[in-house]
C-alpha cells in the first residue's frame, strides 16, 4: 500500500473512533490539506463539523486552535497585535489565533466582515502582518471553517473574494438510521473522546506527502479536459458567474491530491469528476434564469449536467 493511501486509510480508522460515517469528508479534508488548500465546512448544526476538524488535527499530531465567531470579535483576536511596555516603551507582537497549524473558525459567517477578511492574507500568504512587520504561520497550515447554510439570522454571508480562498466545500451530512444507532451506542458506552485520540503520523509526513502531490503527473490531455470545463461554465446560461482560472488550478491541484491518495502518480478523468463538486460549487453563481427555471435548482445539479456534458479524454499518461 502506497503511503498516502495508507495515512487515509489509518486516519479514517482512527477519527472513526469520534466520528462516525464520515470517511469520505475525512478524505476529501485530507486532500485538502496534502494540497495547501483551506475547506470550508457547510451543514446544519449538530452534524459533527467541529469534532471532526478536533479529530482532525488530533489525529496528525498539529497543533490546533479554534476560534468561536460572534459579532463581537475583532480582527486583532484573529491575527494578533502589537503591545507597548509604557514603562520602557518596548513593543511585543502578541499572537492571535491563528497561530496554529489546524485552525478552526466556527461559524465563520457569525461574525463582521471586517474580520472575515483579516483572514485572507492569512490564507493566502500564511502569514501575518501587524504594524508593517510580518509574523510567518506555522507549517502544515490549513484553516477549517464551519458555517450554517440555513440560518440567516445574525449572519454575514462570506464575500466572494473570502470565499475563493477556500480550496474545497466540503457537506458532511446526516448520518443513516445504521450509523446514528452507533453514535447512541458510543454516547452510551462512553467510549474515546477527541482529546484521547492518538496521532497516526507527525507533520513531517505530511509535509513529505505534500511535496509528493506537485510531482502526480498531469498529461496535456488532462488539462485541456479541465480547461474545458472551466471555458464551457463560463459560457453556459446557467450560470451567472464561471470557474475562474483559480479554480481551474485549484480542480487540477484537487485531481492531482486525489490521484495519489488513490496509489497513482498520474491523473485520471475519474480524479477530476471525483474533486469537481467539492472544488467548484462554491465558486460559480447560479445565473436568475437558471433559478427560476428549475425547481430546485443548485449549482451542484447545473455543474454535474455540464460536466456530463464534456466530453472525456482517451489517454490520460
Amino acid at each position: 500500500m502506497q503511503p498516502a493511501q495508507k495515512l487515509k486509510q489509518l486516519l479514517e480508522q482512527n477519527i472513526s473512533q469520534v466520528v462516525v460515517g464520515k470517511s469520505a469528508a475525512v478524505g476529501l479534508v485530507l486532500n485538502a490539506l496534502l494540497c495547501g488548500g483551506h475547506v470550508l465546512l457547510e451543514d446544519v448544526p449538530g452534524v459533527g463539523k467541529t469534532t471532526l476538524a478536533s479529530a482532525f488535527a488530533r489525529s496528525l499530531q498539529l497543533s490546533f486552535k479554534r476560534i468561536q465567531f460572534t459579532p463581537d470579535v475583532t480582527p486583532s483576536d484573529v491575527t494578533g497585535y502589537t503591545r507597548i511596555d509604557f514603562k520602557t516603551g518596548e513593543s511585543s507582537f502578541h499572537e492571535g489565533a491563528v497561530f496554529a497549524q489546524i485552525v478552526l473558525a466556527d461559524e465563520i459567517n457569525r461574525t463582521s466582515p471586517k474580520t472575515q477578511s483579516s483572514l485572507l492574507e492569512v490564507m493566502q500568504e500564511q502569514q501575518v502582518t501587524i504594524d508593517g512587520q510580518t509574523h510567518p504561520l506555522p507549517g502544515p497550515f490549513m484553516v477549517l471553517a464551519t458555517q450554517n447554510p440555513v440560518d440567516f439570522v445574525g449572519t454575514y454571508p462570506l464575500p466572494e473574494a473570502q470565499l475563493d480562498r477556500f480550496f474545497m466545500r466540503v457537506s458532511i451530512g446526516y448520518p443513516t438510521a445504521e450509523e446514528e444507532v452507533r453514535v447512541l451506542d458510543m454516547y452510551m458506552q462512553k467510549n474515546r473522546l477527541v482529546e484521547e485520540l492518538q496521532p497516526v503520523c507527525t507533520q513531517e509526513d505530511i509535509i513529505k506527502l505534500q511535496a509528493q502531490v506537485g510531482q502526480v503527473r498531469v498529461s496535456r490531455e488532462m488539462r485541456v479536459y479541465i480547461t474545458n470545463i472551466a471555458q464551457t461554465s463560463r459560457q453556459s446560461r446557467s450560470f451567472e458567474r464561471g470557474i475562474s482560472t483559480r479554480g481551474a488550478i485549484a480542480l487540477m491541484r484537487a485531481a492531482q491530491g486525489a490521484a495519489l491518495l488513490d496509489g497513482r502518480d498520474y491523473v485520471m478523468p475519474e480524479d477530476v469528476r471525483s474533486m469537481a463538486l467539492p472544488v467548484l460549487s462554491h465558486r460559480v453563481v447560479l445565473s436568475p434564469e437558471a433559478r427560476v427555471g428549475s425547481r430546485g435548482a443548485t449549482a451542484e445539479k447545473a455543474l454535474t449536467r455540464l460536466i456530463g456534458s464534456i466530453q472525456v479524454p482517451v489517454r490520460v499518461k
